[in-house]
């Protein structure tokens, strides 16, 4: 305890924070499993999907052993959801690259997440910008979306990669505006402060 009586602040290097570090490296492994043997074998491609989900499930777990540990950090704040982007942007660049997901939806979403962390940056002497239960559906969406994307099931499967995609995409923009307001408001909010 501290002397005000407090509990000290968790330490950055944490177990929460380490899963998200190891999604990061993780980005490196799938890469290389996706574009294995031309990108289009199929061991590979289930490799790199289930690398994908593994660093996916990360990103569950982090946040769940970040809360109930008490291990809540800034650094764990803002490294988590650029961990989520750069695995997510890996994905869709690489399917994109390989002309299995059309280029629109990836620089759809890639604005959005790029906007976002922008804001974050924007507003972080004000506050920080957590994420929101609808950017985890978004996210749960996306993943969803590129995994589907991902598996080499054939062309029996486009109308749901399709329907999957589409519900990401609704999702993708409508938290993106919910993040600009809600940055806005911090620094109105952050402003009223420094003028009072």
């Amino acid at each position: 305890m501290t002397a005000e009586g407090q509990a000290p602040p968790p330490p950055v290097l944490n177990i929460a924070n380490l899963l998200t570090m190891s999604r990061l490296v993780m980005v490196p492994v799938f890469l290389v499993a996706l574009f294995w043997d031309g990108g289009h074998d199929t061991l590979w491609r289930w490799i790199a999907t289930g690398v994908f989900a593994l660093a996916s499930i990360t990103d569950r777990i982090d946040g769940e052993v970040a809360r109930k540990r008490g291990l809540v950090t800034d650094f764990g704040k803002i490294a988590d959801p650029i961990a989520d982007k750069a695995l997510t942007g890996a994905a869709l660049v690489g399917l994109s690259l390989l002309g299995d997901l059309p280029w629109w939806a990836t620089w759809v979403i890639i604005a959005r997440e790029l906007g976002v962390t922008l804001l974050r940056f924007w507003v972080i002497r004000h506050g920080v910008i957590a994420a929101s239960h609808g950017g985890k559906i978004k996210t749960l969406l996306q993943a969803i979306a590129i995994g589907l994307y991902l598996m080499p099931l054939g062309s029996w499967a486009d109308i749901p990669r399709w329907i999957v995609l589409g519900a990401a995409l609704i999702a993708t923009v409508v938290t993106g505006l919910d993040y600009v307001v809600r940055a806005l408001r911090l620094r109105a909010a952050g402003g009223a402060k420094a003028d009072a």
